[in-house]
């Protein structure tokens, strides 16, 4: 396919109700800066909003837990490791959620870190998103979760790695592969993959927008390759309050024949991928693919066919 450039979507034009098929459930989401929140309200009328992070996670505040009021019981996660888990409340039913297909539908209970807040009451990762398909539509800023699995004759189809011992899936965080300066990379499709900006990182940038905001990640020697061959590109140093790494601004991204750009990277130490997080995976990952780069998108992620379809906005 040739290679379709994509304009910057308006975050000012108002969000669009998609049109759902039979079984399909809009889910109650917001969308802030690219990333993803699920905002519950239980029954008793109180608020839950956790994060939807297709590289992350699943787990509960404690302190969340507490408040909810909710008891907290042992389980036995993968590994036979020993786990405190939670049951979420009822919810309202204006505010559905799917449920989570670990641990019999319950959440781990986590204590909070220092950046913690800035994913909500909790996070809904790839133990929650596995085995099922999903549309991210982050022009009209909505989340679908599909009842069957859906065509692409709009968009192009992208195969999505996910490891298997035997023949059978034995993991959920999905690979994808971008091209970006004229090398194809294998990347965590990571929905969720956050940048805080340091005062140096919101005045580098300066449109005005919050701390808290989607990127994308790549490991520290391709991207100080990037910024050796391309002094053009903007950089901004000690850019991240979590790791205090610097981001680089790439004109220009292809995925599945699509050009999208320009896409905020933020860097990370080699380990972080080629080491951590490339052993939960079918191949070894160079960083990963988050919202700074799926904004310009809308995502349709088949678990079950391993494929991501994309539709440009």
């Amino acid at each position: 396919m040739a290679p379709v450039d994509v304009a910057v979507p308006d975050e000012s034009t108002a969000a669009e109700t998609p049109e759902l098929r039979p079984g399909d459930t809009l889910l109650p989401t917001r969308f802030e800066s690219d990333r993803v929140f699920l905002e519950l309200r239980t029954t008793k009328g109180e608020a839950v909003r956790l994060f939807t992070d297709t590289g992350g996670g699943l787990y509960l505040h404690d302190h969340v837990a507490e408040r909810l009021q909710l008891s907290v019981e042992q389980a036995v996660a993968d590994g036979d490791q020993p786990v405190e888990v939670v049951a979420l409340p009822p919810l309202d039913t204006a505010t559905p959620m799917p449920p989570v297909l670990a641990l019999d539908g319950r959440l781990p209970v986590a204590r909070q870190s220092p950046f913690g807040g800035v994913f909500g009451d909790g996070m809904l990762g790839a133990a929650w998103f596995r085995d099922r398909v999903w549309t991210f539509d982050y022009a009209n800023q909505t989340l679908v979760l599909h009842r069957d699995a859906i065509g692409c004759d709009d968009g192009s189809t992208v195969p999505l790695g996910f490891p298997e011992r035997e023949g059978a899936r034995v993991g959920h965080y999905p690979r994808v592969q971008a091209e970006i300066d004229g090398t194809v990379h294998d990347l965590l499709f990571d929905t969720g993959a956050t940048v805080l900006l340091t005062e140096d990182g919101l005045a580098g940038l300066g449109d005005d927008g919050p701390a808290e905001r989607a990127t994308s990640f790549m490991v520290r020697s391709v991207f100080e390759a990037w910024r050796k061959r391309h002094p053009d590109w903007r950089v901004i140093d000690s850019a991240d309050r979590m790791a205090g790494d610097p981001m680089i601004e790439v004109p220009t991204v292809t995925i599945g024949g699509h050009q999208v750009g320009p896409v905020w990277f933020t860097a990370r130490d080699d380990p972080n991928f080629h080491e951590y997080m490339s052993q939960w995976m079918d191949k070894s990952v160079d960083g990963a693919l988050g919202g700074s780069a799926l904004r310009y998108l809308t995502v349709t992620v088949d678990y079950p066919a391993a494929t991501a379809c994309l539709v440009a906005d």
